[in-house]
């Protein structure tokens, strides 16, 4: 399974939308993911063995969205992400509540 399923996988109950990159609803709150870095984590005899895949997770919200994060945040972790950092943000041309949660997922190859 692709990381993109993963992660589309664990988000499928979280009541928003959730799409890759861009988002294909013109309500909020949604959600979008990417991957912002690909790479080996750990090799054995010169051969890759776990791919380190460090994904960011959006949250759009014209209010507050605290809620819906929590349960982001549970949901990622229950599926074995690890936390790596959450910052948030303010679009003022667009005046949307802004949340980036990013994560590392590590998948034996």
């Amino acid at each position: 399974m692709s990381i993109n399923n993963k992660i589309v996988s664990a988000l499928k109950n979280i009541g928003v939308p959730v799409s890759f990159q861009t988002s294909k609803s013109e309500a909020y709150p949604y959600i979008t993911f990417l991957t912002y870095l690909d790479k080996p984590s750990l090799h054995s005899d010169d051969k890759e063995v776990i791919r380190g895949y460090f994904t960011q997770i959006d949250i759009w919200s014209k209010t507050d969205y605290s809620i819906l994060a929590e349960e982001v945040d549970r949901t990622m972790l229950a599926e074995g992400f690890i936390k790596q950092r959450y910052f948030d943000l303010y679009e003022k041309d667009t005046k949307v509540y802004h949340k980036v949660m990013r994560f590392l997922k590590e998948v034996e190859k």
